[in-house]
């Protein structure tokens, strides 16, 4: 088995893939497709080298089934077809005792604090595993993480059928939040500036507008009658996005920033105070939305396929990493970690 280790530099060289055993807790897994994700990106363009172990295995949208089973795990078997919540929290600081161990303050991410899956054989703490239901393929599966944001995102946005929602940004999160949503009979524009995503947007379904073209503020109150938005997630992580978002919202709406920023934006809070709206932050993920993601997904309430732009080999890790950074016509890569 074979294994892509990010050496710093943006470089990328295949090697071995080490079988760890597992340990009492752990399980070890043949991993079958693992998604490359704007993390994995960030990483590769050095902008985490104080955080990965170089060289080092990253990665973690995954699905594979269990070839090892630790002495004291029970419920899983060898063979058994999963995908993981790559999330390793403390257990003893104040967010962990506060039920919120998904935001750990000393939180270890798979694939970045530790080895990641990248690799043909992975071994994980058997904590983190979900079990896959038999019918849904491997490259699909693959995508449950990238669902399971969205799903988060959107629980933690309390969204409603019937309600509007708008999605400012239409990369992978974006637009699995949009149709998250619209599976909960809400009502999603999506805003995007790339003709690419904006494309693919109203492919699957979802209402997409170019707030280059037409003023953002503008649309959602015509399509709104003038009262705004009830959910506005912010997924651009952008100084336009920040700025925009507030100007989106009814009276008592809510705002959920789901980006990244690199650095602080402005925000515009007179407008918080004047229409006494809500803002959270939504990161990661908690079991009850990678439930969701696996139930969705299993259902075929979500058009995953059409969101996959590629299925690679792994010794192509480098040249997808590269492509990604200079296409604007890509949404999500799958990497086959099989039979190199």
């Amino acid at each position: 088995m074979k294994a892509a280790y990010y050496q710093g530099k943006r470089t990328v060289s295949l090697g071995e893939s080490i079988l760890h055993k597992p340990g009492e807790d752990e399980v070890r897994i043949h991993v079958a497709y693992c998604g490359v994700c704007g993390t994995d990106l960030h990483i590769f363009k050095g902008g985490m080298d104080k955080r990965v172990s170089i060289p080092q295995v990253i990665g973690h949208e995954m699905s594979g089934e269990i070839a090892e089973v630790g002495g004291k795990v029970r419920g899983w078997s060898v063979g058994d077809r999963v995908t993981v919540r790559p999330l390793h929290p403390c257990g003893t600081c104040p967010a962990c005792r506060a039920g919120h161990a998904h935001i750990c303050y000393n939180l270890k991410f798979l694939g970045i604090d530790t080895p990641g899956a990248f690799q043909g054989s992975w071994t994980v703490p058997a904590h983190t595993l979900h079990r896959l239901p038999p019918d849904l393929p491997f490259d699909r599966a693959a995508l449950i993480e990238p669902v399971a944001v969205a799903c988060h995102d959107v629980r933690l946005g309390e969204v409603k059928s019937g309600e509007e929602v708008v999605v400012i940004g239409g990369g992978p999160i974006g637009l699995l939040i949009g149709l998250v949503a619209a599976s909960l009979k809400a009502r999603v524009l999506v805003s995007e500036v790339n003709p690419f995503r904006l494309k693919l947007a109203r492919d699957l379904g979802l209402e997409a507008v170019n707030p280059e073209d037409s003023d953002l503020a503008d649309w959602v109150g015509k399509r709104t009658g003038g009262a705004g938005a009830d959910v506005v997630f912010e997924v651009s992580g952008s100084a336009a996005g920040a700025a925009t978002m507030t100007q989106l919202v009814r009276t008592r709406g809510r705002i959920v920033v789901v980006a990244i920023f690199g650095e602080a934006p402005k925000v515009d809070l007179f407008r918080f105070f004047w229409r006494e709206l809500r803002m959270r932050g939504a990161r990661v993920y908690e079991p009850e939305d990678f439930d969701r993601a696996i139930a969705l997904s299993a259902g075929g309430a979500l058009p995953l396929d059409r969101l996959i732009s590629a299925r690679k080999p792994l010794k192509d890790l480098q040249a997808v990493f590269e492509q990604i950074e200079s296409s604007t016509d890509l949404m999500k890569v799958l990497i086959d970690t099989r039979g190199e």
